[in-house]
């Protein structure tokens, strides 16, 4: 069952009928506008149906649920709605529906009527299999599995990127400068377009008056345009408030930029910014921003599941980061955005669906079902002897006789003792380079070999010139003799910056001497 309880549209079903869903989206000016999805794959809609959002085939309000046999067992996999309303769904199979309001040609289907029901856009999407779904006020995008972007509708800033400012009333791929380029991941603000390429490179085109396209200007950009000012890192998520833009890097890092009358863009003012700008947060990895084209609000999840908003509150401003008592960042949108709608088709996963790791990863760190507390730098991580008993040898051990609601650690930090709780239950590390080597610390004493390879992965990924000396200092003390190895060969390889960085100066005397006369032998003195 999907907690919906925060939107006040899902106050007209029944606790029955609320059990049975699956999937959920509240939309709509006044979030007055639900679809959702149950278990057995039905779709239902309910609200004021203005422009004929809810697809029933009329414009009449539906207070009870109504049926839309047309979507019935589709798999919805993607979701999204513009301002007029109108709506826009992807499906397992591919295939894009569109329906509601159509003055700008927002529905892809070649007319600026008014779609009542949900129809098939087959133009130039036929033999195309859809991924994800975005809308602006009054235009819509879909990414392709093959990484290729299709857009339509108003069209007055240039937001469909087709290079000039007429409305596309059917679907057209936007190329220019991102042909032959593999788009991972799209985002609408209300008249703009954001993508993000697999290299981790973001384009932008549309309207620009607030700064939202992160070009250093407010002039509108008519076809896609690499924001220079993210050159360097890699960006794996983008978000669009009402006209800001925000981007999530592999390393933990948000952006913002444009818009910032509410403070959304998070960064302790209320002035615009036309470049990227680094979002400060406290010192953990952040793994999914929020935002959604009708509302100044932004929200963020951290790795160890606090979830951060700002801007927009209530009709109050937030200009800095906040740390809430939510647990997800739909709950932010649910509760304090206005709008009070979803940012994305919330989804449930079905526990009778669940694969056993999938089970598992599940109840990591979830206090209804652990039966010991392990205390690190104050916080606390719920967990389950019998697991870590499994898990890992040392554990056998220290629980073979530990009676003890709470366990205390002081010998790692909290980030990398909770990473390696974390590997236990999932098999996966996710973790910065600095931070993967603590835990390269902690697999050694464990010695839990696989999570010491992948720790060696980790770094490797994410080696440069700033940190290589600080790398190869752990490699050696570790005893990590391939890192170590690797690490050497990139200083090698680079050797004027990375000595002139600050870890060199302060290098360790016995290892700089190995060092020196390693890369001696290696010939990087020879000229």
């Amino acid at each position: 069952m999907l907690d919906v309880g925060k939107w006040p549209i899902f106050a007209l079903i029944s606790q029955e009928e609320l059990r049975l869903i699956s999937q959920a989206c509240v939309f709509g000016s006044a979030g007055n506008e639900g679809l959702y999805v149950t278990e057995n794959d039905e779709v239902f809609v309910l609200g004021t149906n203005c422009s004929g959002c809810l697809g029933t085939g009329d414009t009449q309000n539906c207070l009870t649920p109504k049926r839309l046999d047309s979507l019935c067992g589709k798999k919805i996999i993607s979701m999204s709605y513009g301002s007029g309303p109108h709506v826009i769904i992807a499906t397992a199979d591919g295939e894009v529906f569109t329906w509601g309001h159509n003055g700008y040609s927002q529905l892809g289907n070649g007319t600026c009527t008014q779609g009542l029901s949900p129809c098939l856009v087959s133009t130039n999407l036929l033999n195309k299999k859809v991924i994800e779904v975005a809308s602006g006020a009054h235009h819509s995008m879909v990414l392709t599995s093959d990484g290729e972007v299709y857009a339509w509708g108003y069209n007055n800033s240039g937001q469909v990127g087709s290079g000039s400012t007429a409305n596309q009333p059917t679907p057209r791929k936007v190329t220019s400068s991102i042909q032959n380029k593999m788009v991972v991941n799209i985002a609408c603000g209300q008249m703009c377009s954001v993508a993000v390429m697999d290299n981790g490179e973001v384009y932008v085109w549309g309207y620009n008056g607030n700064g939202q396209l992160g070009l250093g200007s407010n002039g509108n950009q008519p076809t896609p345009c690499r924001v220079a000012a993210l050159q360097g890192v890699h960006v794996c998520q983008v978000v669009c408030g009402y006209a800001h833009t925000m981007a999530l890097t592999t390393d933990g890092s948000i952006y913002a930029w444009g818009a910032n009358a509410y403070g959304q863009l998070g960064t302790g003012n209320r002035s615009n910014q036309s470049y990227p700008v680094n979002v400060q947060l406290p010192k953990e990895r952040i793994i999914e921003i929020a935002a959604c084209h009708s509302s100044h609000t932004s929200a963020a999840k951290s790795q160890s599941a606090q979830v951060f908003m700002w801007g927009q509150c209530r009709g109050q401003s937030v200009i800095a980061p906040h740390l809430t008592y939510f647990t997800c960042t739909d709950d932010v949108f649910g509760c304090v955005s206005t709008p009070a709608v979803m940012w994305r088709l919330l989804t449930l996963e079905l526990e009778d669906h669940l694969t056993v790791a999938q089970s598992l990863k599940k109840q990591f760190d979830n206090p209804e079902t652990a039966d010991l507390k392990i205390l690190v730098d104050g916080k606390h991580i719920h967990v389950h002897k019998a697991l870590l008993r499994i898990r890992c040898e040392p554990f056998r051990s220290i629980l073979s006789n530990f009676n003890e609601e709470v366990l205390e650690i002081n010998t790692f930090s909290y980030p990398v003792y909770r990473a390696f709780l974390e590997y236990l239950y999932t098999d996966n590390i996710s973790l910065p380079p600095e931070d993967a080597v603590g835990l390269l610390d902690l697999a050694t004493f464990y010695k839990v070999n696989r999570l010491k390879r992948l720790c060696q992965q980790t770094i490797k990924q994410g080696i440069s010139v700033e940190n290589a000396i600080i790398l190869l200092a752990a490699a050696v003390k570790y005893e990590a003799e391939d890192l170590e190895e690797f690490c050497f060969r990139f200083c090698v390889n680079h050797m004027t910056l990375v000595t002139q960085t600050e870890a060199f100066l302060q290098m360790d005397n016995d290892l700089l001497k190995s060092f020196i006369n390693k890369a001696s032998k290696a010939g990087a003195f020879k000229n």
